[in-house]
């Protein structure tokens, strides 16, 4: 298999360089580019064309936010997925970068061995929320206007039964567990309700549950 290609987006040059240390470590993933703001960031996505790009909440400048819907917004980028760095004090950005289309987060602190694996998890094709990010981004949603709940009208009630599980943050297994399906007819169904709801992954799918209001905080 190929490796993982990755750029690093990040205004800390010794942030940048631990995270590119730790990452060569694995024979499968490689860092490709790195740079210091969302607009560099940006230029070297698009002649690089990588997997996945770790991007800084805040910078100077161009901020992670914007960079991230720059980088989703370009066709010719369909295919890279951006998972967000930040700290337990950036709960304001949490909600607006999933609606900007990032495919996850990760906390500066995070261990090595746990850095690699969420490297893989995204470029597998699956969101990066954890159960206490998810908690954090969920509540920030209900903070935010709710959308028109006609979106879902589309949907047959076994897959709002589902969409409102994901919204939980629950894994396909814990799904089917839940629903009294299997694993895999879970995740048929997760990837039926992203093409029906042209979201661009799990992740979009959590913010859609509660801003139809399918789902509140608290539920479980």
């Amino acid at each position: 298999m190929n490796p993982v290609r990755v750029v690093l987006v990040d205004d800390q040059h010794l942030v940048r360089a631990g995270l590119g240390a730790l990452l060569e470590r694995a024979p499968d993933i490689t860092v490709v580019g790195e740079a210091g703001d969302g607009s560099a960031g940006l230029d070297v996505v698009r002649a690089e064309r990588p997997d996945i790009v770790l991007m800084d909440v805040r910078m100077p400048g161009t901020d992670g936010l914007e960079a991230t819907r720059r980088i989703l917004a370009d066709p010719r980028l369909r295919d890279v997925r951006v998972v967000m760095l930040t700290t337990f004090d950036d709960d304001e950005y949490l909600f607006e970068a999933i609606r900007a289309g990032a495919a996850g987060f990760l906390l500066k602190d995070t261990a090595p061995d746990a850095l690699r694996e969420a490297v893989r998890i995204v470029a597998g094709g699956d969101a990066l929320l954890s159960p206490a990010v998810t908690r954090r981004v969920l509540a920030a949603a209900a903070r935010s206007p709710v959308a028109d709940p006609a979106r879902l009208a589309g949907l047959t009630e076994r897959e709002r039964d589902v969409l409102a599980q994901v919204g939980a943050g629950r894994s396909n297994a814990e799904i089917g567990a839940v629903l009294h399906l299997s694993p895999d007819t879970a995740r048929t169904y997760v990837s039926r309700l992203l093409t029906k709801l042209d979201a661009r992954d799990r992740s979009q799918l959590v913010v859609l549950a509660y801003e139809s209001g399918l789902v509140r905080p608290g539920d479980s």
